[in-house]
């Protein structure tokens, strides 16, 4: 029987100024982005596409109400990294059971990013 859904494809983050936001995301993930234009820029981190879209009237209260987490392999030095370069933290590295650990932090236009150390996860 085929599946409905395949997986998680897009993680779509609204920002007001792309060209800021291109050169924010091409540092915190260390990828140059495959797509780039005026109205869309997509990242392929391990598979998966960060995407950055123009926002027309730029929202600095964002909803929390759903969090991507990206894999990581060292937890904190990838929050410590991400709030040296101008993220704003939201939850400090955690555990969450076993070796799990979670964090989160916001980019500079109020988008909420988590990182996720999960051993057990494989692609």
């Amino acid at each position: 029987m085929k599946k409905q859904f395949l997986g998680l494809r897009t993680v779509v983050y609204f920002v007001p100024n792309l060209k800021e936001a291109k050169k924010w995301y091409s540092k915190i993930f260390e990828t140059a982005p495959y797509f780039d234009e005026a109205y869309y820029v997509g990242f392929n981190i391990a598979g998966y596409e960060l995407g950055l879209l123009p926002e027309e009237k730029p929202i600095t209260d964002k909803t929390n109400s759903v969090v991507t987490y990206w894999g990581v392999e060292d937890i904190n030095f990838s929050y410590d990294f991400m709030l040296k370069n101008g993220a704003i933290e939201v939850e400090k590295p955690t555990n969450v059971g076993g070796e799990l650990m979670t964090a989160s932090v916001k980019d500079p236009w109020g988008n909420e990013i988590g990182i996720i150390y999960n051993p057990h996860f494989k692609v």
